[in-house]
């Protein structure tokens, strides 16, 4: 099966990157400075499991150069979304399965309106990965794993046959039938993870050890949850439990991938995180005050570095 990945940052390049050096056929579309390093260099993966290696793989700026492909594995930032969605359409052929692994929960929406729905499944990604440099990823939690399925929950056969292909690398990979109700469980604890170590400048240890920033944590998580239900998703009770559970038993210097991009002066992924609670908050009457109070406190941060008198 060809391979095309959208984006080599952490999580097309850990991703991509184990495919490849598996043995799969991987082709990256990437621009800039990271396909300059691609072609140059090569990909390199600094990971505490595998150890640190280095794959050539073919890298272009042209997805027509490139054509239809069987698997797009969609990676780039979620404010990347539209504009990549489109330039992909040349790889799209009647049997192309995209699969976006992004943050947020409304991508493949966004993916279909420009390449129609067909083609588009579900999936969520687990694994903190950030591009050290261009071209050169740094893996700070893993193994990594893939979820994945169709969205109204059917079996397929196009699934099966991606699960076969992702059997070859050394990342975990499911197929799920409940990949939307997934999709949002992640969407429940990056908002948290994401919003408050950006808003605080501090990783999870200090956040979770805290009382106030603790309790700030578990709110933003909760009014999360509470929109996915009333947008009709069958979230289940227990998990803010489960996601607490989980936060305290990460390492206590993990930080969300939107306090690195603040801290390097980049765009940041508010618009899909917590400023998509709350604009689905209002669409549905229902408070969102800690997402709004994060949103609101980032936004001068959100198209990137802001300058001080």
């Amino acid at each position: 099966m060809r391979i095309a990945v959208i984006g080599a940052g952490g999580t097309g390049g850990y991703f991509g990157g184990l495919l490849a050096r598996a043995g799969a056929d991987v082709t990256f579309i990437a621009r800039g400075a990271t396909l300059a390093a691609l072609r140059t260099n090569g990909l390199t993966l600094k990971s505490r499991v595998e150890g640190t290696f280095t794959v050539r793989v073919p890298a272009t700026n042209d997805p027509a150069s490139v054509g239809p492909v069987d698997v797009v594995l969609f990676c780039v930032k979620a404010y990347d979304t539209t504009t990549a969605a489109e330039h992909i359409r040349p790889l799209v052929g009647p049997d192309t399965v995209i699969l976006s692994v992004q943050n947020g929960v409304d991508n493949e929406e966004r993916i279909a309106q420009m390449v129609g729905s067909e083609a588009v499944i579900g999936g969520i990604a687990g694994v903190s990965a950030r591009a050290e440099t261009p071209g050169v990823i740094a893996v700070d939690l893993e193994p990594g794993f893939l979820r994945f399925g169709e969205l109204d929950g059917r079996a397929s056969s196009r699934t099966e046959r991606l699960l076969s292909l992702f059997a070859q690398s050394p990342f975990t990979a499911t197929l799920v039938s409940d990949i939307e109700v997934q999709m949002w469980e992640k969407f429940v604890f990056i908002c948290a993870l994401s919003g408050v170590t950006a808003l605080a400048r501090l990783p999870i240890g200090p956040i979770l050890a805290t009382p106030a920033t603790s309790q700030l944590y578990r709110g933003v998580m909760n009014e999360v949850a509470a929109v996915g239900r009333a947008r009709g998703v069958a979230l289940p009770e227990e998990r803010i439990a489960y996601w607490l559970n989980f936060s305290t038993e990460l390492n206590a210097n993990v930080y969300g991938s939107m306090y690195h991009d603040l801290a390097a002066g980049r765009r940041l992924e508010l618009d899909a995180l917590n400023g998509t609670v709350v604009r689905y908050g209002r669409e549905l009457v229902l408070p969102t005050p800690l997402n709004f109070a994060i949103a609101a406190a980032l936004a001068p941060y959100a198209d990137g570095a802001v300058s001080r008198p």
